[in-house]
């Protein structure tokens, strides 16, 4: 059985983190979907950039899988680096892709988790006003397209370090997305929020390092067992590609 976890957002969702800078997650039970198959998790688990790196999806499904050893833990990616809210409004490319790489994992999995980072291109007026309000139009939509109405939806802080951005100025108002986020999950089902005080940068001012990727995984990981309804039966899918490797076998 094979549990996912969709990964949606920009590049702090990609990961940006130095491989070199972090001990490697050696889970066997850790996949990560390729061409719409399983294949064991890697690094970079986003390959959105040339330059992606460690992902805080990583640290989140190894807490899962210590607390479900019975089933894989497969990784959905699609964060895309640099991107506004406005391209993953319903009926875009983005939003198309995720709902097209969701629908594919789950012919052989369960989706029990999404994951979303996403905010710093929105930090720009007047981008921020309309943040909370496309932000609840893209994950209900999500929710309602791929039936995702009983799993929790968690949501990330922006790092306090953006502030000392120079040379892109309206970072400053960081906050301002912090506060939508903080108050969009407080206010809906099923959503949490993980904060994001105290992380470190990747030396840019702009990208969570890779320390502090592992934290923030776990940090996401606590929401999300807030949430989890840890009660629920899930209907075990049969692998597809099993059954035709069985019939190649017996050739």
């Amino acid at each position: 059985m094979i549990h996912s976890i969709l990964l949606i957002g920009q590049s702090n969702m990609g990961g940006r983190g130095k491989p070199e800078e972090v001990e490697p997650i050696r889970n066997p039970q850790l996949k990560v979907m390729r061409n719409g198959r399983w294949q064991g998790m890697y690094v970079p688990v986003n390959p959105d950039r040339s330059f992606s790196g460690i992902n805080l999806s990583e640290s989140f499904a190894d807490a899962y899988s210590k607390n479900h050893p019975d089933v894989e833990v497969g990784l959905i990616p699609c964060a895309d680096g640099g991107t506004m809210m406005e391209q993953w409004m319903p009926g875009t490319l983005l939003y198309d892709h995720a709902v097209y790489m969701s629908r594919l994992a789950l012919r052989t999995s369960t989706i029990v988790g999404v994951l979303w980072h996403q905010g710093e291109s929105d930090c720009r007026p007047p981008r921020y006003e309309q943040y909370e309000k496309r932000l609840a139009l893209m994950l209900e939509s999500l929710r309602k397209d791929l039936d995702l109405h009983d799993v929790p939806f968690i949501v990330g802080g922006l790092g306090d370090f953006l502030k000392d951005r120079e040379e892109t100025p309206f970072l400053v108002n960081y906050p301002i997305i912090n506060q939508q986020l903080k108050h969009y999950a407080a206010t809906h089902p099923l959503t949490g929020f993980a904060s994001a005080e105290g992380l470190q940068d990747n030396r840019d001012k702009l990208h969570f390092d890779a320390k502090s990727l592992r934290e923030f995984g776990l940090r996401y990981y606590a929401e999300f067992e807030k949430l989890e309804n840890k009660e629920k039966v899930f209907e075990d899918k049969p692998l597809m590609d099993a059954a035709i490797r069985t019939e190649f076998d017996a050739l």
